[in-house]
């Protein structure tokens, strides 16, 4: 048996006002007992104090414990002492992308059907908003049964305000912001900003839905490569070969970015230019991160000329 001390990180914990406890794991040894056996014990004792909610770590140290790490690995002896933290209300990852998706994916035909509401009258759609509107609604049903069916995710849940954070960007910006925008009388069929001109050139728009339906398979075909690195309930990692991946660590970042672009690059709407800019910049810093850590996982077996997200550039 293994006997751990338990005590709270900081301020105490209203779950888990009993604390400090002592943890003890019966029929465990410092090789065998993991963190996750820890938190365990501590939801046996206040079930209310879930284990998503808990942050283990070493008595001072700010450094999260995985939960698959034995007690040995992470440097705690017979009668040592840990800390936990309560992260606050949680709520999944799987639930957060589905919410942030939903969003575009009703604003859109909303506006697009139904302009008295938002314009005051009726508009005679363009051909370059019938292709926007299928544009936005394939992208996010797509997004929604990749959530469902191929992302796999590193950790299971996040803090619950994160899914307001997160939903804002979408909602508001390729949601409300864009389809405001490109749905209006300036984009309608009888728009001298449309007519006559190449944005209702069929060749034109059809040129650009031909980049945009690659880019989205590409997208499609990344994200399930990167599933089958990543046995169901693991977390390990691989090095990403193959389709997109021998020029950039993050193709599938690339290929939304190219996406988002035809649609600008077709409307010259601010609202899609903004959104792009800003979604790629987080996008790219996402990547530089993630490429880094690569490289540190991986050392000298990373690819060296391997660029993060830009093939050829960054």
């Amino acid at each position: 048996m293994v006997s751990i001390n338990v005590s709270a990180a900081g301020k105490p914990i209203s779950l888990a006002r009993g604390l400090p406890m002592v943890v003890e794991l019966s029929g465990k040894q410092l090789e065998d007992a993991t963190i996750a056996d820890v938190k365990s014990a501590i939801v046996e004792k206040y079930p209310r104090f879930y284990l998503e909610r808990q942050k283990i770590t070493l008595k001072d140290s700010k450094n999260v414990l995985a939960d698959d790490i034995t007690l040995k690995v992470a440097g705690v002896a017979e009668g040592g002492e840990l800390s936990v933290k309560d992260l606050g209300p949680q709520v999944s990852w799987k639930t957060v992308f589905l919410v942030e998706y939903a969003g575009p994916l009703f604003i859109h035909p909303v506006i697009y059907y139904f302009p008295k509401l938002f314009y005051g009258g009726p508009v005679q759609h363009s051909m370059l908003q019938r292709y926007v509107l299928a544009f936005v609604m394939l992208h996010f049903a797509k997004r929604e049964l990749e959530t469902l069916f191929v992302h796999r995710f590193s950790h299971a849940t996040m803090p619950l305000t994160n899914i307001f954070k997160n939903s804002a960007h979408y909602h508001l910006g390729s949601g409300l912001a864009l389809a405001y925008s490109i749905y209006s009388p300036v984009y309608g069929a009888a728009s001298p900003y449309i007519r006559g001109t190449v944005r209702n050139d069929p060749l034109y728009i059809q040129a650009g839905a031909a980049i945009w339906l690659f880019s989205e398979i590409s997208n499609l075909i990344t994200h399930i490569k990167l599933r089958a690195l990543r046995p169901a309930g693991s977390r390990k990692r691989a090095i990403p070969r193959g389709y997109g991946f021998n020029l950039v660590s993050f193709p599938n970042y690339f290929f939304e970015f190219l996406g988002w672009l035809v649609i600008a690059a077709l409307t010259g709407s601010y609202a899609a230019w903004i959104f792009l800019v800003i979604s790629t910049y987080q996008m790219y810093v996402w990547a530089i991160k993630k490429h880094r850590g690569y490289r540190k996982e991986f050392g000298s077996d990373y690819p060296r000329d391997r660029k993060a997200m830009f093939p050829f550039l960054a």
